[in-house]
């Protein structure tokens, strides 16, 4: 299954909250989450929606999230806990969390446009694993950095995580360590997540 490209809100309308996917906002008074089907949800429902929230979230393919959930079933710790980790430390959605885009389909253009140098040395591939002492900065070249500092200006002056460190005025971020869990700030079950996949792994 392809990534998803068809309307946001309709998404944030059925799953809450998908900060990643746009930085737009419904209009006010209007209802997150339409509800147009009365009674109890299935199990299989539920564990479905919490896999649409994560796959939409953080853009990805069926197959992409699917790879994830395995490459988390062979780690050390809660599987839910080391598939979060995977997906935080991408580095599209590091470079969303440092502020440096709007959204993650939007630091994915970056990186895929080659905007993007990791350690020095340019990264086009927005699903590259960042570890701990990475530093991402900008091509030094003007339309680089004025998408940047656009990007910048107009994020929100919110609190960064612990495991990033930002330089605005020198277009860097830097990794200090593997992402805790608590700083995701998506309304997730991630065990249901992976409870959802568990016949595909």
């Amino acid at each position: 299954m392809s990534r998803y490209r068809g309307p946001r809100f309709k998404k944030i309308r059925r799953l809450g909250a998908l900060p990643g996917l746009t930085s737009k906002r419904p209009r006010a008074g209007s209802d997150l989450r339409n509800q147009p089907h009365s009674g109890k949800k299935s199990q299989y429902c539920i564990r479905l929606e919490e896999k649409q929230k994560l796959r939409f979230h953080y853009g990805l393919t069926e197959r992409q999230l699917l790879k994830y959930v395995r490459i988390a079933s062979k780690g050390k710790g809660p599987k839910g806990e080391v598939l979060l980790q995977l997906l935080e430390m991408r580095l599209d959605n590091i470079l969303f969390r440092l502020g440096m885009a709007a959204t993650i389909p939007r630091a994915r253009q970056l990186v895929n446009h080659r905007h993007i140098l990791v350690n020095g040395r340019i990264v086009d591939i927005p699903s590259y694993r960042c570890k701990p002492r990475d530093i991402i900065t900008t091509r030094n070249e003007q339309k680089s950095r004025t998408m940047i500092q656009n990007y910048l200006d107009s994020s929100a002056a919110g609190e960064l995580p612990k495991h990033l460190t930002l330089h605005a005025l020198e277009y860097k971020g830097t990794v200090n360590q593997i992402i805790d869990s608590k700083w995701v700030g998506l309304k997730i079950n991630e065990f249901l997540v992976v409870e959802y996949y568990s016949r595909q792994t």
